[in-house]
């Protein structure tokens, strides 16, 4: 047995042992995701970027339109999402879209990195219900970076279904003027019983196999913070899996289009933010009004007074977009939804990218706006009753929106010892953007809670 062999023996076994010590009943994606928000939190808490800190080296977020074709034999051949996409690149964690990592060893031509990567599943609808719409990779990745913008990746993945994977990515990125262009290529391994699931649905075999992708990301700065964002790419897939019975072709074309805020690549970011960071900590109470009524101040109590705590951390990002003094934080949340008796205690994790505007009115108030994503490890009653009624299944992965308005308490009592802290209220919204993402289950609904919340700036 050769040393290459013996090395990818040795990782396999040790993301085995891994996964089997999650794989206790449900406990997976529960102990996983909150390793994954204490992590996170944790991470940027340690960071320089907190109040008075440095600005992060890049942020981002992207709203787009994904539409990918469909391999398999079905009657809608191709499979389209609105996805929001989030971008942070710190010293040792990194957002990139669908990819997060954690630099572990860091050093000048290489290093070795914990890796999260979220996979579309571009299956027939019909199975959606079964796979609820994604997918989670998460293992170890070993990048080289022989010269600058160019780099060779090498992956060992498991996912949250304790499925195989091994890739190799070669990734380059060339810049001109307002395009930056990143092209790309993949090889994967993919062992059996990831190959039976994802290209056999359980319904035929085809057995460990690879597949090849090509494509290219690019980004064009249109003005200050706005950027347009695409990316074109094509996979093939191996002969034996071609071959399946379910297979309707052994390529797949993927596009993708999306409008972004990013930093500012033509002014220097400033050498510490004025942002600081923030604690939130809210109780809400569901309501089976629409976001809709909610705002026109037409909401209706939830009559099991089904309920929720949640605590946020804000990690400032930039003191203003386009010039305009907006705050911008990127925000991951862990959210307590309160045993009634219509349903028991679960957890819902958030990530998202959150704006706040203040103005003065005597005193100092806040607009906030936030957009991301939420995974619930249950489906709250409220949620259930709405999509039931409207003959959708739920999905635990929806779109996130945070609607707020607050103000100042150190100003309100004219007391300085309180000006950092923030009272105010939110909504808590959780909805499958109108039947446009298969990401999101292809539902229209979802659930709304009115909150409470002390927001505490350091």
């Amino acid at each position: 047995m050769n040393f290459e062999t013996i090395v990818i023996n040795s990782v396999l076994k040790v993301i085995e042992i891994i996964n089997n010590l999650l794989a206790i009943g449900r406990c997976r994606w529960w102990l996983f995701s909150i390793a994954m928000s204490v992590l996170v939190g944790s991470l940027l808490a340690g960071q320089p970027a907190l109040a008075g800190g440095k600005p992060p080296k890049e942020w981002g977020f992207v709203m787009g339109v994904r539409s990918a074709t469909i391999p398999f034999k079905a009657e809608d051949d191709r499979a389209n999402d609105i996805v929001p996409l989030m971008y942070y690149h710190g010293e040792r964690f990194n957002l990139h879209g669908t990819s997060s990592w954690l630099v572990l060893l860091p050093k000048k031509h290489w290093e070795l990195n914990a890796l999260a990567r979220f996979r579309f599943l571009d299956i027939p609808e019909e199975y959606q219900d079964e796979f609820d719409g994604n997918a989670l990779d998460y293992g170890i990745q070993l990048k080289y970076m022989p010269i600058p913008d160019v780099d060779v990746d090498l992956e060992f993945m498991i996912d949250q279904r304790g499925k195989y994977h091994i890739a190799s990515y070669a990734n380059y990125t060339f810049e001109t003027g307002r395009w930056a262009f990143l092209p790309f290529g993949r090889v994967r391994w993919k062992s059996e019983e990831f190959n039976n699931l994802y290209y056999g649905l359980g319904i035929d075999t085809p057995g460990q196999g690879f597949d090849f992708k090509i494509g290219t990301d690019i980004r064009f700065h249109v003005y200050q913070n706005l950027h347009l964002v695409g990316r074109a790419a094509v996979g093939v897939l191996d002969s034996n899996t071609a071959n399946s019975d379910i297979i309707d072709s052994r390529s797949q074309g993927e596009l993708f289009f999306g409008i972004g805020f990013f930093s500012d690549p033509g002014r220097e970011p400033p050498p510490r933010l004025k942002s600081g960071a923030y604690v939130r900590l809210a109780h809400g109470w569901a309501t089976p009004s629409s976001l809709q009524e909610i705002i026109t101040f037409q909401t209706e109590p939830d009559e099991e007074n089904n309920q929720l705590t949640s605590l946020f951390y804000g990690h400032p990002l930039a003191d203003e977009l386009f010039g305009i003094p907006f705050s911008i934080y990127l925000t991951p949340g862990l959210v307590v939804h309160h045993t009634s008796d219509v349903q028991d205690a679960f957890l819902e994790y958030v990530l998202a990218v959150k704006a706040y505007y203040t103005f003065t009115w005597p005193i100092a108030w806040r607009l906030g706006c936030g957009e991301g994503l939420s995974y619930a490890s249950e489906i709250s009653y409220i949620e259930e009753q709405d999509l039931e009624e409207k003959g959708y299944t739920p999905s635990n992965l929806l779109n996130y929106l945070d609607l707020s308005l607050d103000l100042n308490l150190g100003e309100l009592f004219r007391t300085k010892s309180l000006e950092d802290l923030w009272l105010g209220y939110y909504i808590h919204h959780r909805s499958g953007m109108f039947e446009s993402s298969a990401v999101f289950g292809n539902i229209k609904g979802g659930s709304n809670y009115n909150c409470v919340y002390l927001q505490y700036h350091f």
